[in-house]
């Protein structure tokens, strides 16, 4: 790009850099509820139902019958996923740390803005360089792989123009580690003697099948679990998955059966850690700040808490910025 100064020379100016946040979205009303569950369960990426041809009509039955029920938990969390407000303040918070030489947009995989809304906006600006970033710190192809394969075929389909880059993981950052453990001390804060609490890390679960098979997200997870409580200290912890669906086998142990197994061990103080998770949603808004404090109360356990979600966290937001700068240098 050139800006003209005068009749006898030109200044060359940086060409501008799209930085396309890739997430998972959510239903922006109780009416799309059902809509969003059907594009979730008809991506065979995160689930195969009988043969690929059948998979939307068995999909559908599956969404149909699921739908009333899932309604009712976002009718007790405000009615709608937060998470694409939560993604484009992300998005506008990293813009504001960047600088001017870069744009930021959001792509939701299974609701809108769209992959193909996000590029549209992307070259509205004439901006031909994307550094595509999956916010799912640990990578699956259930997640990031479905996501950025999704947008590789919208860019074929297309025929779009664009020079495109990818950070598909950080589960092992030390900003993003430094940032999860800032959110649990700030949970931590929240007891009266630290010593005495259980912090159950809770990741959202996968088909064992997945790891079977060659998927890193168990051990990215575990890294990161790692890393943070080697940061913390001196803390007694627990790994567990939650939000499973489905008659397959799954990780283990879930983190209803985790907090199970701590009430009867005698636990009265417990942390909940919302892992692979950056932003809220239905897994920490309904999931554990409801469902599994109703549970850990009806167990005995009298002090249940939950860590804040990243969302804009500054640390976060410095862990995004410093991921793309170095995707962006290894674009030149």
């Amino acid at each position: 790009m050139l800006l003209r100064v005068c009749d006898n020379f030109e200044v060359s100016m940086p060409e501008k850099t799209a930085v396309l946040l890739l997430q998972m979205g959510g239903p922006d009303s109780i009416e799309a509820v059902e809509p969003f569950l059907l594009n979730l369960f008809s991506d065979r990426e995160i689930i195969k139902i009988g043969p690929a041809f059948l998979q939307p009509f068995i999909a559908r039955r599956i969404c149909r019958k699921r739908a009333p029920k899932v309604e009712g938990y976002y009718s007790q969390i405000g009615g709608k996923s937060p998470i694409r407000e939560l993604t484009e303040a992300q998005a506008q918070a990293l813009e504001d740390k960047l600088g001017g030489n870069f744009r930021c947009f959001v792509a939701m995989r299974y609701w809108k803005p769209t992959t193909i809304d996000a590029l549209a906006a992307i070259k509205r600006e004439g901006i031909s360089r994307v550094i595509a970033f999956s916010l799912y710190p640990h990578y699956s192809r259930a997640t990031t792989g479905s996501s950025i394969n999704e947008l590789k075929r919208v860019l074929g389909e297309a025929g779009a123009r664009f020079e495109v880059s990818y950070v598909d993981r950080f589960y092992d950052h030390p900003l993003y580690i430094a940032a999860l453990a800032a959110r649990i001390e700030e949970g931590l804060a929240q007891f009266a003697d630290r010593s005495e609490v259980e912090l159950v890390f809770s990741a959202h679960s996968l088909p064992q099948s997945f790891i079977d098979e060659g998927d890193p997200y168990l051990s990215h997870i575990l890294e990161t679990v790692r890393l943070v409580v080697e940061r913390l200290g001196d803390v007694s912890y627990h790994l567990a998955f939650q939000s499973r669906a489905g008659p397959v086998k799954w990780l283990e142990p879930s983190t209803e059966e985790m907090i199970q197994k701590l009430a009867k061990g005698g636990c009265n103080e417990l942390l909940m850690v919302p892992l692979s998770f950056v932003s809220d949603h239905i897994e920490t808004l309904y999931e554990i700040d409801i469902q599994y404090a109703e549970e850990a109360k009806g167990l005995g356990i009298e002090q249940f808490r939950r860590s804040p979600s990243l969302n804009t966290s500054p640390l976060f937001i410095d862990c995004l910025a410093e991921l793309v700068r170095k995707a962006a240098e290894g674009e030149r």
